[in-house]
């Protein structure tokens, strides 16, 4: 299993609007081959800054998603609220 983790920082005026394209794609997100979660958190500290964790099969699922023509229009409205810019990782679960 593959978790994809994307830190963003909004500008605190475009947080609704965040929101609400978040809430609009949730659904299609989860609705991608191999994708099994899709979750949204805000940090406690600084409620400008969101962690987006999804869950994949494996890393060409993801890829797939990423370059699909939903994800280039989610992302088209997501990048212009941003105060900083994303950073992410993908890594793998390890259970001991």
């Amino acid at each position: 299993m593959l978790i994809r983790i994307v830190k963003l920082t909004f500008k605190p005026e475009n947080i609704p609007s965040f929101e609400r394209i978040f809430r609009k794609s949730k659904n299609g997100i989860q609705g991608f081959n191999g994708c099994q979660l899709v979750e949204l958190y805000q940090d406690i500290k600084d409620p400008c800054v969101f962690f987006t964790y999804s869950f994949w099969e494996n890393e060409s699922d993801l890829e797939h998603y990423r370059s699909s023509d939903f994800f280039k229009s989610v992302w088209g409205r997501t990048k212009v609220l941003f105060s900083k810019k994303p950073e992410a990782w993908s890594v793998n679960k390890v259970q001991i």
